[in-house]
C-alpha cells in the first residue's frame, strides 16, 4: 500500500541538510530574542509549555529520533507557534556546526536517554564533549539545566559541571507541584513522578569570560 506523503512541517521541524552553515537565529525566528536550546526535546512537552509562557524567548528542540520530533513539531504547527522549532539531528553536530559560538542563553537537559548497559553507556549525550560543546555555544552568564531520574546519571552530570571551573554551581528552584497532565516539564517527567520516582536537578552558569 502506498504511503500518504508527509506533512510539510517546516519551518517547526527542519533537519541539517536544510541549512548550508549555521544557522542565523534572527533570521530563523524572526526576531533577536534570547534562544534557549532544549537537547533530546523528545515529545515536546517543554517547548510547549516554555514557548507559551515566556513569549519573548526562541526555544529550539534538538531531536534524533525523526518520528518524535515530527510528532513534537506536528503540535507547534497546530497552534503556530512562533517561538519554537525543532532541529533533526545529533546534538554533537549541530553544537560542533549548526550553533553559531555564543548565541545561546541556556541549554536545557532533561531525561537524557541512560544507555543501562555497560557497553552502551558510551552513547550518553552528557559527556565532556558536551560540556565543552556548551561552554561554546552559550553566552557568558547562560544557563544549563539537566534533570535525569537516574541518581548515577546524575553523578557523573554533577561530576563534569561541578568540577569544571568554567561553570558556577547553582541553586535549583523548589520542585514543581503540577496542577494538571501538562504542567510538567516534560513528559518523561510526568511518567516519573507519578511512578514516585526522585528527580535529580542541577544547575549552572558559565561563567563571564570563561575560566
Amino acid at each position: 500500500m502506498q504511503q500518504p506523503p508527509r506533512v510539510d512541517l517546516s519551518p517547526w521541524f527542519l533537519t541539517f541538510d536544510d541549512f548550508d552553515g549555521p544557522i542565523d537565529f534572527r533570521r530563523y525566528f524572526g526576531n533577536d530574542h534570547p534562544v534557549e536550546v532544549d537537547v533530546g526535546c523528545g515529545r515536546g512537552l517543554f517547548l510547549f509549555n516554555a514557548s507559551e509562557t515566556h513569549p519573548q524567548t526562541n526555544y529550539l528542540g534538538i531531536e534524533i529520533d525523526y518520528h518524535e520530533a515530527r510528532r513534537a513539531a506536528h503540535r507547534l504547527q497546530k497552534r503556530q507557534t512562533p517561538n519554537a522549532r525543532i532541529l533533526g539531528g545529533d546534538v554533537s553536530i549541530a553544537f560542533g556546526q549548526l550553533i553559531p559560538a555564543g548565541s545561546v542563553a541556556a541549554v536545557h537537559v532533561y531525561f537524557p536517554d541512560p544507555w543501562w548497559k555497560k557497553k552502551h553507556k558510551k552513547r550518553r549525550v552528557f559527556t565532556d564533549q558536551l560540556v565543552d560543546q556548551m561552554t561554546r555555544v552559550l553566552q557568558p552568564g547562560g544557563l544549563v539545566h539537566s534533570w535525569t531520574d537516574v541518581a548515577d546519571y546524575f553523578e557523573v552530570i554533577g561530576a563534569l559541571m561541578d568540577h569544571d571551573p568554567r561553570f558556577e554551581t547553582l541553586p535549583v528552584p523548589e520542585e514543581h507541584s503540577p496542577e494538571h497532565d501538562l504542567d510538567y516539564q516534560t513528559s518523561f517527567e510526568r511518567k516519573k513522578r507519578k511512578a514516585g520516582c526522585p528527580i535529580y536537578r542541577g544547575r549552572w552558569r558559565l561563567r563571564q569570560g570563561g575560566v
